[in-house]
């Protein structure tokens, strides 16, 4: 077949043990972002199959639609991004692996490097000695300080290792489902929402975003925080209300350390989550390990070898064989 895969920054995967899965095929990898359908359809135009990197790049039907010769679309986790009807409308099949079963230590890693780098001033540190100064602040210690986690899932449970291992005491909240099973496995609920978010002196958000879940913190949740708290958000912009981190980070009461954001790539210096001195942004690094891309597209990979051997797996629109 011939696969097109997208948004490889770094040209990472060609050396990648997984990469050898795609021998038989006719692999073109691109390095860099085009978001404009037009431009994307016509240097794809031959693709059979594309191979995404996670919400970097929308299908929409307008892209779709340029591409007649494209039959499958191989990706991991949630899709947001894809434009499901529209794949099924235009006979594209999307396979996607829902249901990993061990989490993103890479992102749990990187959630506990912000939480170091935030308390410990290290950003800022960092610029004072390389800048011919020397200590720019003082920083906070981690053990004794409350961690609430929102959402009770795989990532969020590493991560709940990590801040045990400091001596952090653990809480958490997330939905009725997840509240359950989190009381149901010995875990520390809050007492409320409205306590969890005023109790925890950290709060990080691990939770899928999903039409569900969109907007789910809201600006009442992030006013409910105590002063000096501290916001991590290593999993989805889209879960935070638009505009309520950066309303309540203009107030100055509390921190954030942000991986994640509404416009994907963010370059413009003058948006306030990267601007303003509350807050530690980092560039949806999460899962942005050689060790986490190997993981994930090994399983990118079957998809593509099964759907080339007639037998797809991990199938999101299914109906699509039928037509």
């Amino acid at each position: 077949m011939k696969v097109h895969i997208l948004d490889d920054w770094f040209d990472t995967l060609r050396g990648l043990p997984c990469f050898a899965k795609l021998a038989r095929h006719d692999v073109t990898v691109w390095t860099d972002h085009e978001p404009d359908p037009a431009r994307l359809a016509a240097r794809v135009a031959d693709a059979e199959a594309l191979v995404l990197f996670r919400e970097r790049t929308r299908i929409g039907a307008d892209l779709l639609e340029a591409l007649p010769n494209l039959r499958l679309i191989s990706q991991r986790s949630v899709y947001p991004h894809i434009d499901v009807d529209a794949c099924t409308a235009n006979g594209v099949l999307v396979c996607s692996n829902m249901h990993s079963d061990t989490p993103s230590y890479a992102a749990a890693e990187m959630t506990l490097a912000l939480i170091l780098a935030s308390y410990r001033q290290i950003p800022e540190q960092v610029t004072s000695i390389r800048s011919g100064h020397w200590q720019a602040g003082v920083g906070r210690t981690l053990r004794g300080r409350t961690l609430g986690l929102y959402g009770y899932g795989r990532i969020a449970k590493a991560v709940e290792g990590y801040a045990e291992a400091l001596g952090m005491r653990v809480q958490w909240w997330g939905s009725d489902a997840g509240r359950a099973r989190a009381l149901a496995d010995g875990r520390t609920l809050a007492d409320s929402r409205e306590a969890f978010f005023a109790t925890s002196d950290i709060v990080s958000l691990h939770v899928r975003l999903k039409p569900d879940t969109r907007g789910i913190i809201t600006a009442d949740d992030l006013a409910q925080m105590a002063p000096r708290s501290l916001l991590v958000n290593t999993s989805r912009a889209g879960l935070i209300v638009p505009g309520a981190l950066e309303a309540e980070i203009a107030r100055n009461r509390i921190f954030a350390a942000v991986d994640v954001f509404e416009t994907e790539p963010l370059t413009d210096p003058s948006h306030p989550l990267l601007r303003h001195p509350n807050v530690l942004p980092t560039p949806h690094l999460g899962y942005v390990t050689e060790d986490e891309f190997d993981l994930q597209f090994s399983d990118i990979f079957d998809q593509v070898t099964a759907f080339a051997e007639g037998a797809p797996i991990h199938m999101i629109n299914p109906v699509v064989l039928a037509q």
